[in-house]
């Protein structure tokens, strides 16, 4: 098991396979780095180093009280990618991870970094405001924290609804999928639970992502009930200069498990580009 310790304490928790050129991976709200599993196997089996890890307050890392913040998940990503020494890495963020990723490039540089993946991502801005009228309003963010602060289990479960599709018709996510993901995510400290609702869909990163200067790619499905995909991958693929938008057509949010042999291998052709 690897972990390190953060500046303030911290014991993050990492899992690191294969050999090559590193993939580092972010995962999303509320889940840990087993979210990743499919597409590390896949990428270790192909030659490319896969690492991922669980953000502090989830999976297997320690929970402080505080340090929910984006500016905070960047620096324990900067400080895992200098304890592993890792060079020429491709940046890969799931939904909230998108975050982490865009702004460990955008607070850290991109001396480290080759490319940038964003897979259903909250990025660029989540919530509705005034100058952004297409994103989620505010008292849809209002009733998760107050679901998870009233019953944590059971929003958890019903949340997977719609994370995974299967009020759809012909959906076929299994059950011992949803099992592992309620499991996974009743892992996470109560705190982070909620204070990340806060830090996803109030973080503003449109005027950074501009700034972006690595390739980028950029997947979505068009039916994702989580992360609707017009206030966010059609409007981060319009900011960031030279991006390449895939939409999966019919996908739900959880791409990485419902479409996971098409994620690997939209993600294995990009790094190889």
């Amino acid at each position: 098991m690897g972990m390190i310790t953060t500046k303030d304490g911290t014991e993050i928790y990492y899992k690191d396979w294969g050999r090559g050129q590193p993939v580092l991976f972010s995962h999303g709200w509320p889940l840990s780095a087993d979210m990743w599993e499919y597409q590390m196997l896949h990428l270790a089996r192909h030659g490319y180093r896969a690492v991922a890890f669980d953000r502090r307050g989830f999976g297997r890392s320690s929970q402080p009280w505080d340090g929910y913040d984006y500016d905070t998940f960047a620096d324990d990503i900067a400080q895992l990618i200098e304890h592993l020494d890792l060079q020429d890495v491709v940046l890969v963020g799931f939904s909230m991870g998108g975050g982490d990723v865009v702004r460990y490039l955008t607070r850290h540089g991109s001396g480290r970094v080759a490319k940038l993946v964003l897979i259903s991502a909250v990025t660029p801005f989540f919530i509705k405001s005034e100058d952004h009228p297409d994103g989620v309003p505010s008292e849809v963010f209002e009733g998760i924290r107050a679901g998870i602060a009233n019953d944590r289990p059971q929003f958890l479960d019903d949340f997977n609804t719609i994370f995974y599709g299967t009020n759809r018709p012909g959906s076929k996510v299994s059950k011992g999928v949803l099992t592992q993901t309620l499991q996974i995510a009743l892992q996470a400290s109560i705190k982070g639970t909620i204070d990340c609702v806060t830090a996803f869909s109030e973080t503003d990163f449109r005027r950074e992502m501009a700034e972006i200067t690595v390739p980028t790619l950029i997947i979505h499905g068009d039916d994702d009930q989580t992360v609707p995909i017009e206030p966010t991958a059609k409007l981060a693929a319009s900011i960031v200069p030279g991006a390449q938008l895939k939409v999966y057509p019919g996908a739900p949010h959880a791409t990485c498990t419902t479409h996971k042999d098409q994620v690997s291998a939209d993600l294995l052709a990009f790094i190889r580009s």
